[in-house]
């Protein structure tokens, strides 16, 4: 019987190959169609049932999708690009999630396994010394890379799908390998978690690769993730001349200005820290025009739901208030959310514990406080331990060219092997599990 050393070395090959080929087909959230079609397309091939699409998202769920000529004109260039036809009718109109199944028909617990496939709006650098670039697997879609390592995390997916139906004799339980679009500006996880896609997991584990951790480390439980949520405000007042009659005009700037200060104001509470930002405010036509709308991108986050949850309230409040005092209509549009949440320990001593024991990494740590960020699978973890499960999120540190979301940012591939040889070794090895569920 071949070890799981074996199995892993064999694919290190295609792993580098499906690495290369997402990063440099990168698309941004809810328009992962090409990468979904060759995901599904490799999941079916290996044997794994497969939910896809409008199955695995809830429409009335999804947050900050763009609008219909994005979408079809993104899944158009997807065809020209070498998306596969016989799957691409599964995510238009942006639903490219896919849940993939493993049934051991053994008894056992189900595990899920959950990876992100989404780039960032950025364009990737075109210097000489940016590896992906001179290897001819630089991002070819402008206003879109892959800066924060999903094109790793997806290829993680891949692999461990391949190594565990290999080894599918050796497995008990069932295993779910969660491939989620939308993550950055966390966007996505709330509506797999709506369409019911974590339900009946009693195991999750969610990764990263990078965020800062050494190469050779691995964390096994990280936390501190605060909960947000990201705003989109429009400000609609009159226009008017601002010379002639600037009385009749109702002006959205000034609005959306009073907005602003007034909502960086709200970062006091006793629970623990707050966060407001503004981040755009776009207003105005012309400098002899009243502006009649003004955009403001505002996020807030929060130690805790609670806390985040108030401030997001106070927020609103500020807003009708800035909207009420210079007479102009205000709307709020929801793009993103993520909740606060914390790995439960038993699983993160499990995960300890393995990782222990295959020798293959520097350090393992068991816990470590996440930097003052959000990430949306704290939604999947929230609801498996909503219903007694075990949940956490394990970042893999690997040698990073440029920090996150920025232009040259890579990543020594060499870090996904060792990934999938961990996540497997944990369903693999799910029966020395002694904790709860």
């Amino acid at each position: 019987m071949k070890p799981l050393s074996d199995h892993v070395s064999a694919r290190l090959p295609q792993l580098q190959q499906w690495r290369r080929d997402f990063h440099h087909y990168a698309e941004s959230g809810w328009l992962e169609f090409r990468t979904a079609t060759f995901v599904a397309e490799e999941l079916h091939k290996l044997g794994y049932q497969l939910k896809l699409g409008r199955e695995v998202i809830d429409a009335d769920a999804r947050m900050g999708l763009p609008d219909e000529a994005v979408l079809k004109q993104q899944e158009a260039r997807a065809l020209q690009q070498g998306a596969l036809p016989q799957w691409i009718s599964h995510f238009s109109g942006g639903f490219c999630g896919i849940v993939a199944t493993l049934e051991t028909g053994r008894p056992g617990p189900v595990m899920g396994f959950r990876v992100d496939m989404d780039a960032l709006d950025l364009n990737e650098s075109q210097a000489d010394d940016h590896l992906p670039q001179r290897e001819g697997f630089a991002s070819c879609n402008a206003g879109m890379m892959h800066a924060c390592g999903h094109d790793g995390h997806t290829t993680i997916g891949l692999g461990l799908a391949s190594v565990l139906m290999a080894m599918k004799e050796q497995l008990s339980g069932t295993i779910k390998l969660i491939f989620q679009p939308a993550e950055e500006g966390v966007r996505g996880a709330k509506a797999m978690v709506a369409a019911g896609v974590v339900d009946d997991v009693d195991r999750f584990t969610a990764i990263h690769i990078g965020t800062g951790v050494p190469a050779g480390e691995v964390v096994c439980g990280s936390g501190s993730f605060l909960a947000t949520t990201k705003l989109d405000v429009h400000f609609t007042g009159v226009g008017a001349h601002a010379g002639g009659r600037p009385e009749e005009g109702r002006n959205a700037l000034l609005a959306a200005a009073q907005a602003t200060l007034a909502l960086h104001g709200l970062t006091q509470h006793s629970g623990g820290v707050a966060r407001v930002n503004v981040g755009v405010l776009q207003a105005g036509t012309g400098r002899n025009v009243v502006p009649d709308c003004a955009l403001l991108k505002v996020e807030t986050r929060g130690v805790t739901n609670q806390v985040n949850d108030d401030i997001y309230q106070q927020a609103l409040r500020v807003i009708a208030g800035a909207a009420a005092m210079y007479g102009v209509e205000q709307r709020v549009s929801l793009m993103g959310a993520a909740r606060s949440c914390t790995p439960t320990q038993p699983w993160v001593d499990f995960i300890h514990q393995q990782a222990d024991a295959l020798g293959i990494f520097d350090s393992v740590v068991n816990r470590k406080a996440q930097a003052a960020g959000s990430e949306d699978a704290t939604y999947m973890m929230e609801r498996v331990k909503q219903r007694g499960g075990q949940a956490s999120y394990v970042i893999f540190g690997c040698e990073l060219a440029a920090g996150h979301h920025n232009a040259k940012f890579d990543f020594d591939e060499r870090v996904m092997p060792d990934a999938i040889t961990l996540l497997a070794t944990l369903a693999l090895n799910q029966a020395q599990y002694g904790g709860s569920r």
